[in-house]
């Protein structure tokens, strides 16, 4: 971590006395995230091997913001040692967004909004920046070509089908791949391709979203990255929705070049398809070869949309075999069970202010945890303090310096273990832990967020965090 205490230096001209991992952010990617913090400043640092991702990453972003587009600017870079320094954009994915303000299949207007911005977006990226982007730099293929193509299509086959057990031809398996990689290039393919344009990809700051994760760019078509977005698998997007988002994208779309809607959608479902095989080939390596369970939670959501596609989207091609291997799937007792297990506890994490009331149990069970933070030593009596909040790093800074924050919490991190631990054991699929001050800004948000944290990345556990003061949502 040392460079990256350097380049935070060398940009700020101020030590980085603080340097917090945020595993919630590494994925499957391989990369070390942090956060650097010092003087009021802070920094995103990434330290990651694989110089030419790095260099397609900082060279794309650098060319994205000429073009105005909401990426993180690239503070420093060290690229041969593996390391470079962007702007921190904050904690809210969209995907994170959607869980905290979506129940069920409704969705509230605010997270549809978001949406809508980054679908609007879209188009810029593919359109606008792609027109002159170099993309010498991409990595490892230019485009998304047969070549591409067959490596997502073998990664699904090797990793999903083998692996989950599902039995096929193999070589009528390959007719049908060669079948469909040659309609997938008949669509125009002159557009930058983002290649995974999903949930947890976009960040909401200020409710605007900020662009990441466009490293594995290249030259491709248009379909691609919003059937990425609207088939996230775990987003879960309702189909009404979905139809709503592709419509206002084609209308975005149609304001960059000239658009014949009736072709775009000739190519669109076969797009879906790759890009759900493609998905799926991740969580069968990550999930049955790596043996990491949390990614194979996100298979009955892809199963989900493969049932919604085999009932309502045709094909132009014939692909019989591709389509009985998606039949075995639905009908497999071992993906079914996975569907089982990824019923996760939801933990819903409020914080509040006790002059307008608690928040309301939105499970309907009544169950959970309601912390009073008024006994602990308040920010919100300092002139530095008063416009910030419990997510501001010198307010954090200063909670954590008190020994008596630290034992409330540790009492409340000892109760809300347990708790999840049985409820997870009973089959239980919601709690609510709420955490109360005076004012709703600075101790009840910095309590909320310090046990999301905790929770964060723990199996079997959805976490959603509400501060219902700094949201301004009713709640009460």
């Amino acid at each position: 971590m040392d460079i990256l205490k350097q380049l935070f230096e060398q940009h700020f001209h101020l030590p980085a006395e603080k340097v917090e991992p945020l595993q919630g952010q590494l994925g499957g990617s391989g990369r070390a995230i942090v956060r650097l913090a010092g003087g009021g400043r802070t920094a995103i640092g990434i330290l990651y091997p694989v110089r030419e991702e790095n260099v397609a990453f900082v060279e794309f972003s650098r060319h994205f913001r000429r073009h105005g587009l909401p990426v993180p600017e690239i503070y420093a870079e060290a690229l041969n040692e593996g390391a470079y320094l962007e702007e921190d954009l904050g904690d809210t994915t969209l995907y994170e967004f959607l869980g905290a303000h979506r129940n069920g299949e409704a969705i509230e207007p605010v997270a549809l909004e978001a949406y809508r911005k980054v679908v609007a977006a879209l188009p810029r990226f593919q359109v606008e920046a792609g027109g002159d982007l170099n993309y010498k730099v991409c990595y490892p293929r230019a485009s998304f070509d047969r070549q591409s193509i067959a490596w997502d299509l073998n990664y699904f086959k090797y990793y999903f089908l083998r692996l989950a057990g599902i039995p096929f031809n193999e070589q009528a398996l390959e007719k049908d791949f060669a079948r469909l990689t040659r309609f997938l290039l008949t669509a125009p393919h002159d557009y930058f391709l983002f290649r995974d344009f999903q949930s947890r990809n976009v960040m909401l700051r200020d409710g605007e979203p900020y662009f990441l994760d466009y490293q594995g760019g290249r030259r491709g078509a248009l379909q691609y990255d919003i059937a990425s977005l609207l088939y996230d698998a775990k987003a879960d997007l309702p189909p009404a929705v979905r139809a709503e988002l592709l419509e206002h994208y084609l209308d975005c779309l149609g304001q960059h070049l000239p658009l014949d809607r009736a072709a775009f959608m000739e190519h669109h479902y076969s797009y879906v398809y790759v890009r759900i095989m493609q998905a799926l080939g991740a969580y069968g390596f990550r999930g049955f070869y790596e043996r990491k369970a949390h990614f194979l939670q996100s298979v009955p959501y892809a199963l989900k949309n493969l049932r919604w596609l085999a009932e309502n989207a045709t094909l132009p091609i014939a692909l019989p075999t591709l389509m009985e291997a998606f039949n075995s799937m639905l009908a497999s007792e071992k993906l079914q069970g996975l569907a089982s297990e990824a019923e996760n506890l939801a933990v819903r994490i409020w914080s509040f202010s006790f002059h307008r009331g608690m928040p309301k149990d939105e499970s309907g069970h009544g169950g959970g945890f309601v912390f009073d933070g008024r006994s602990l030593p308040n920010p919100g009596r300092e002139e530095r303090f008063k416009t910030l909040t419990g997510r501001d790093a010198p307010v954090i800074d200063y909670l954590n310096q008190q020994e008596s924050v630290h034992q409330f919490l540790a009492s409340v991190m000892s109760l809300v273990d347990a708790s999840v631990s049985e409820y997870q054991r009973r089959g239980f699929k919601s709690l609510m832990v709420s955490f109360g001050c005076t004012g709703g800004q600075h101790r009840s948000v910095y309590l909320a967020e310090q046990l999301a944290k905790r929770l964060r990345g723990r199996n079997g556990v959805e976490v959603v965090v509400k501060h219902r003061e700094l949201e301004g949502g009713d709640g009460d």
